[in-house]
């Protein structure tokens, strides 16, 4: 099953604008390895869009983009799975 999933924006504060592409990179490889290797989100099999997806809040420390990134996309997962 192939999956197209786009975030048009994502706001997040306390983190340097150069962190930007590191920390979305991390975002990907992470979103790209739960959808792997987790079932499927019912949300995701049955077609169509979702306008919107609560990922809720979770503290990190912003010394370590990938760490952020891996973080962040656990967050958007677990909100994909609600």
């Amino acid at each position: 099953m192939n999956i197209e999933l786009e975030i048009q924006e994502l706001i997040m504060h306390g983190f340097k604008r150069g962190e930007r592409h590191q920390i979305g990179a991390a975002v990907q490889r992470e979103l790209t390895r739960l959808l792997s290797e987790r079932a499927l989100p019912p949300r995701l099999t049955t077609g169509g869009v979702t306008q919107k997806i609560d990922a809720g809040s979770f503290s990190a420390t912003p010394n370590s983009a990938d760490t952020v990134g891996t973080q962040l996309a656990g967050a958007v997962y677990r909100g994909i799975a609600q």
